[in-house]
């Protein structure tokens, strides 16, 4: 049989743009695997090509099948003492089971036999027809529909005025061809497959575009229907045209980098054409975040930088059609961006007239949550617990601008500018505080309190920013937390799992002298008596955080193990624990300390009492444990005096010469001696060697 390459195109209304691009991929991808999956694919060098525009969604695929090959079916039928009599005959069992499989006595002799006693049974062996491409590819259309990742659905009816169908935009052609040859059979929302597509609403050639065949479909629609049907290769084209305008422009401008503005963009068009637009100079003097995202959020521009990241008075729009003359084109989006800016202008002059300071008392008014009351009571909590951490740094300045950014950091959600682009909060907050000459490190720490905003965000700038970001992320961790407001599986509604993150990040990039538990015990009385204590498991949730952060890093699960099995507060010291432990484990002494650290905990575990690490010199009998208690004396304090200098991995090394002379005492010394003081005295030096070892990590998780 002869293979053809395979073209699947379902032609729809204006998809939603930001899906675009998945539900593109989605759609080619379980076409590609269906077919796979029933054998419709010639060679394992079958490729898929997949195409999505505004108004379709398109798959390509080489060498496939007219129909898949036969293949060999053995069927379990039923143990042989129910199939067949004492005699060997079938029973009516079995050929009822034999006819329903189109087959009848006859077929008896050959099945086939597998197994051995009670477990042996009957197999009919046949030869099953390979799937028609026609049926085919019907069901694996049929399941990259069912499939598709739908943001909303659709329900519209189909031409006869009966039948309703649900899909993500209404569908209205259906191109399914193999090779030159129309799969006719195939259905799809009411449609059959066909030849006939379209191409470009307003500058298509010829309308409709009818495809001679499945690989000339790529470039019909760029030839004759004015569309570039590629997702990928309208976007690098857009990404070229922006660059090329820039250059054009010259003096080293270049467009904003925005990937997904980018892809939304591609997902807007079908043939892209890049045009130079600008707007007034006086709408320079409004900050340039408030432009940009004015530009990008409602009209979907590029706005261009210079050289030094200022944005200049002149954008690109990416067009979607391609006249002789553009300046209509040009001249109808400068004029319908100009109002937008206007806006901007406008909302930055008028919350100018007020200071950051009389805005406060309005925060009493918008509900936060609940049970944790209004945004003017969570800025009450989040100052307490500012000048708390201020004052476990040890620095009474930085409590007293920690306490004013954080008593100003939320007043911009009041302002008109935020009211329109809750996006630009702290960031007008930071220039609102500027005009109101504030302290630039406070104005500085009300745009930084956000931070970090995502994974690889920049943490805030200065002490006072971080002091006021740690302080906000406490209180919404600790606040929920006392509330039972727990992220669940993927839910995390109030995002408690980038606040931890952003607490970490802080404590350790920044070197923090801060104690974990202690951070979050301080937080509690800012709460009064909205809330449970519910520190513990509010520790574990951030050892959790900590532990993904550095699993990501490359650390081992058994390294970062045994560092936070000591649960460490100061967090700024666990990378160097990380560290200390795995040049640890790289020693040929670690294993043999390892096992013996492991054996040392289990036998204090089973102690009847708690044993305290002392040891009587006098009452050592063994010389193996005199030998230890000797090495001891001399290998733990050096060994606590680096630990204690912050150098753990020399602490650990240190530690390593203990390995001789503690196999030779659990060689040679019974520990459970019937007379009780040795036995307690050995327990005391177990004790002693136990806490010695695990300063810097619990060794034992090592093995």
């Amino acid at each position: 049989m002869n293979a053809s390459n395979l073209l699947v195109e379902l032609f729809v209304e204006e998809l939603p743009p930001k899906a675009l691009q998945k539900l593109g991929d989605a759609f080619a991808a379980v076409l590609f695997d269906q077919l796979k999956a029933q054998g419709l694919l010639a060679s394992t060098e079958s490729r898929l090509t997949a195409y999505a525009s505004p108004r379709r969604l398109a798959a390509h695929i080489t060498e496939v099948l007219p129909q898949a090959d036969d293949k060999a079916v053995s069927q379990k039928l039923m143990p042989v003492a129910v199939g067949l009599d004492a005699d060997g005959k079938p029973t009516p069992a079995l050929l009822k089971k034999l006819s329903a499989l189109g087959a009848d006595a006859s077929a008896v002799a050959g099945l086939k036999r597998q197994g051995e006693g009670k477990a042996e049974a009957l197999f009919y062996e046949s030869t099953a027809k390979g799937v028609l491409l026609t049926d085919g590819v019907q069901k694996a259309l049929d399941e990259a529909l069912a499939k598709l990742p739908i943001p909303k659905v659709m329900r519209y009816q189909l031409q006869d005025g009966w039948t309703s169908v649900h899909f993500v935009r209404p569908a209205h052609g259906l191109v399914v061809m193999h090779g030159t040859e129309v799969l006719i059979g195939v259905k799809a929302l009411g449609l059959t497959a066909g030849t006939a597509t379209h191409g470009h609403r307003f500058e298509a050639a010829v309308d409709p575009v009818v495809i001679r065949n499945a690989d000339s479909y790529a470039e019909q629609l760029r030839e004759e229907g004015a569309v570039i049907a590629s997702f990928a290769e309208r976007r690098a084209d857009i990404a070229r045209q922006l660059q090329a305008a820039a250059e054009r422009i010259g003096g080293g401008v270049r467009p904003i980098e925005d990937e997904a503005l980018l892809d939304e963009v591609t997902a807007l068009v079908e043939r892209p054409n890049v045009l130079v637009c600008e707007f007034e100079k006086e709408f320079l003097t409004v900050p340039q975040e408030c432009l940009i995202l004015t530009m990008k959020a409602n009209q979907k521009y590029f706005p261009l930088l210079d050289a030094s990241g200022k944005l200049t008075h002149q954008f690109l729009i990416v067009s979607n059609i391609q006249p002789q003359d553009a300046s209509a084109v040009v001249g109808g989006n400068e004029r319908v961006v100009r109002p937008r800016l206007a806006d901007a202008k406008f909302f930055f002059d008028q919350d100018r007239k007020k200071t950051l300071a009389s805005r406060v008392e309005l925060l009493d008014k918008v509900v936060y949550h609940n049970k944790l009351g209004t945004q003017g009571e969570r800025i009450a909590r989040v100052r307490a617990i500012a000048k708390s951490i201020a004052q476990q740094l040890g620095n009474p300045e930085l409590g007293r601008l920690a306490d004013q950014a954080a008593m100003l950091a939320k007043t911009d959600l009041v302002t008109d500018m935020v009211g329109e682009f809750p996006e630009l909060q702290g960031t007008m907050g930071r220039y609102y505080a500027l005009n109101d000459q504030l302290d630039l490190a406070v104005a500085d720490a009300i745009e930084d309190h956000y931070k970090p905003r995502f994974a690889g965000d920049e943490l805030p700038r200065g002490d006072v920013g971080v002091v006021v970001a740690l302080a906000d992320k406490l209180e919404t961790l600790v606040g929920m937390f006392g509330i039972g407001n727990l992220p669940t599986g993927d839910r995390d509604p109030f995002a408690l799992r980038r606040h931890a993150l952003g607490v970490i990040r802080m404590l350790v990039e920044k070197d923090l002298e801060l104690d974990l538990e202690t951070l979050l015990v301080s937080a509690l009385p800012a709460f009064g008596d909205k809330i449970i204590d519910a520190t513990s498991q509010l520790v574990e949730f951030v050892y959790d955080r900590l532990a993904n952060m550095f699993r990501e890093q490359g650390y081992s699960a058994q390294e970062i193990e045994a560092v936070l099995a000591l649960h460490p507060q100061r967090l700024s010291d666990v990378q160097k624990r990380l560290e200390a432990v795995r040049a640890f484990a790289a020693l040929p002494e670690a294993p043999a300390l390892a096992a013996a650290n492991k054996r040392v905990s289990n036998i204090l575990k089973k102690a009847e009492e708690a044993v305290q690490p002392q040891v009587n010199a006098a009452v050592l009998v063994e010389q193996a444990e005199k030998d230890l208690y000797a090495a001891l004396q001399q290998v733990a304090p050096k060994a606590e005096q680096q630990f204690a200098a912050g150098d753990y991995t020399a602490s650990l090394q240190t530690l390593a010469a203990l390995r001789a002379p503690v196999d030779a005492f659990f060689e040679h010394v019974m520990v459970n001696a019937e007379d009780a003081a040795l036995k307690a005295n050995r327990l005391g030096l177990l004790a002693t060697l136990h806490q010695a070892m695990n300063r810097v990590a619990d060794l034992s998780n090592l093995i």
